[in-house]
This record gives structure tokens, C-alpha cells and sequence, in this order.
């Protein structure tokens, strides 16, 4: 741990769709740019900062944030570096959501107080857009811009402790795999939450080294989590699905997950399910909704746009105590 006791760290505690976003600045994070930050962050001061805001006693297994870094260039508002309790994400849909509505609140960026107020935001996969939709000051939406999204692979056929299944993998700013939570006798509901993540963890570690997750940049590759989702048909504008990504090593996100959703707006529509126009109705685990449409198509993809909403918990203040045995924080998971 680089600093000592007495030391003050402030947050900016948020969530979006009810999975947590806490925001930190000032952690050092050395590199020209915002994938070479989260390289250097891995092994660095930066990770004991991680571990001490993340993990209990002061924060918990499915805590969730972001540090706040310069941009890449003049291009972007400001940079971020995601993590969670196993490390740095290279993607994160639900924290730029709640970071444009951060940034916007916080006068971070000037915005339009009646209509659409573009924040742009460099992530280490790369560069992405948070539309803050306000109305006579009231933010209203926030509309997350992911990089472009494809499918990697079909039908991967697995053999797990459920039995055989299939399935997808797909890039969406970070590598998921994705398959029905009925092909493992499950469906996505509260009750079957340790059953899902056990088979989570199982699937992305089966194919976190499969050829499909290598991508061209190796910061990128690798399994990022497990969607499992239930079919709950057609709305009038599109498909319904209600979905639960076990991400990192276990972690549960409370939210149809940003980044996830528009992983499953590629597959969606490559396989011709979400048409041009339409919409995926997402649903979490608790029932909290993402709405997602194709915003472009690409030679090898689309470009999702994946629309929710983030509110402000509160600020926190957080102190290393003299003598804390504890300054990085565990885990029991």
C-alpha cells in the first residue's frame, strides 16, 4: 500500500439499473493512453487502491468502479480505468452510462439542460460515447455508444458438470460467452443465483483460452463472463430477453450489463432475430431494464446503442486506519 494511514480517499458512489459504479479520482496511473493505464495498473499502486475500495470490509465480492484517468487525446472528455474485485475490465456499459450522467451533473462537461449532451469517454477497448438526454435539468436517459461488436464464434459445443451445451462467443468491448439458461436447467431468477454463477465460472474458464476469445490485441482477449438468458419472446418492437452475466470471477452483475447487452445485439442480430428498427428489451436478474438497438452496421459487426439510466447514491470518505491488518481488503468468494 503506497500511502499511509490517515490518508483520504473520496469517492462518487452511483449506480445504473442497480448494479454499483464508484467513481475515484486521483489514483496514479501511469501511460500515454488508457489501455496502457490499465496494463500498468495491473501490477501497480493502482491495484492496491483497487483492492482497498473493492473488497470488504469496504466494499463487497460484486462491487464495481472506475478511475478516472486523462483522455487518450483532445478527441475524448475523459478516460477510465473499470475493475472489479479480480482486477481491470476493458469494458464497462452500466459504468459509462452512470459516468455521463456523472459527468453532466457534475458540470464536468457542459450540457444542453433540454436536449442531448454528448460525453465521450476512452476505455481500453477503446472509445465510446454516453448521450445524456436531459429535460428542463432532469437527466432523463443516458444512451451508452459502444466500439463496434461482432460475433467471434457459433455453436462452441461443451461438455459441463449440467451436461452439454452450446455456445456463442462474442465481442462487445470485452469476450462473452452466451447461451439460454434452460440448455443448463436453469432459468435467470433470484433464487437460482448461486447455480448460475457456479456455471458461470465454469463456462468462462472452459473457454477463456479457446482460439475464438485470442483476439488481434491480446490486452483484449480472454473470456470476459458468461451471459445466461431466458427468451420471454417478442415485444411489439422487438425481442425480450432477461439475462445474467457472471463476469470476472464470479461476479454477478445487477444489471442486463451494458457492454453484455450490446455483445448480444451483434448475435441478435447477425442471426437476423433484431432488425434494423427494432429494439431489445433487456431485463436483469432483479428486473431492472436496458433497452438496446443497432445504431450502425460495420463490414464485421454493429454498432450497439444501449439506453438506461444511473442515479447517485452518495459520496464516500475512506480512511486507512492506523494498525488496519486489513489495508487490501478479501475476499470469500
Amino acid at each position: 500500500m503506497a500511502w499511509t494511514s490517515g490518508t483520504a480517499l473520496t469517492t462518487e458512489d452511483w449506480h445504473t439499473a442497480g448494479e454499483p459504479f464508484r467513481i475515484v479520482e486521483g489514483v496514479p496511473t501511469p501511460g500515454a493512453t488508457v489501455a496502457e493505464r490499465r496494463v500498468a495498473a495491473m501490477t501497480g499502486e493502482a491495484d492496491a487502491i483497487r483492492r482497498f475500495l473493492c473488497l470488504e470490509p469496504r466494499g463487497h465480492d460484486d462491487m464495481y468502479g472506475g478511475f478516472l484517468t486523462p483522455p487518450d487525446d483532445s478527441g475524448a472528455d475523459l478516460g477510465v480505468l473499470f475493475w472489479h474485485k479480480d482486477g481491470f475490465s476493458t469494458a464497462c456499459g452500466h459504468g459509462t452510462i452512470a459516468l455521463g450522467a456523472w459527468a453532466v451533473r457534475t458540470g464536468r462537461v457542459p450540457s444542453d439542460p433540454d436536449g442531448e449532451t454528448t460525453v465521450t469517454i476512452d476505455v481500453p477497448s477503446g472509445r465510446v460515447q454516453a448521450l445524456v438526454r436531459q429535460e428542463k435539468g432532469r437527466i432523463i436517459e443516458v444512451v451508452f455508444r459502444n466500439v463496434e461488436s461482432r460475433v467471434l464464434a457459433r455453436g462452441i459445443s461443451l461438455t459441463t458438470s449440467l451436461g452439454r451445451v452450446d455456445v456463442d462467443l462474442i465481442f462487445g468491448g470485452a469476450v462473452y460467452a452466451t447461451l439460454t439458461a434452460s440448455a443448463v436447467g436453469l432459468s435467470v431468477l433470484p433464487e437460482h443465483t448461486a447455480d448460475l454463477i457456479r456455471i458461470g465460472r465454469e463456462i468462462k474458464w472452459a473457454l477463456n483460452d479457446h482460439p475464438a476469445a485470442q483476439l488481434d490485441d491480446a490486452r483484449l482477449s480472454g473470456v470476459y463472463g458468461t451471459i445466461l438468458f431466458d427468451d420471454l419472446g417478442r415485444t411489439e418492437r422487438g425481442p425480450w430477453q432477461r439475462n445474467v452475466t457472471v463476469f470476472a470471477d464470479g461476479e454477478v452483475d445487477r444489471s442486463p450489463c451494458g457492454s453484455g447487452t450490446a455483445a448480444r445485439v451483434a448475435l441478435l442480430a447477425a442471426s437476423g432475430a433484431l432488425g434494423d428498427g427494432e429494439e431489445l428489451t433487456h431485463d436483469s436478474i432483479i428486473g431492472t431494464r436496458f433497452l438496446a438497438t443497432v445504431a450502425a452496421r460495420t463490414p464485421d459487426g454493429v454498432i450497439p446503442e444501449v439506453r438506461g439510466l444511473a442515479h447517485r447514491v452518495g459520496s464516500c470518505t475512506f480512511d486507512l486506519d492506523d494498525g488496519d491488518p486489513l489495508p487490501e481488503g478479501f475476499s470469500l468468494r
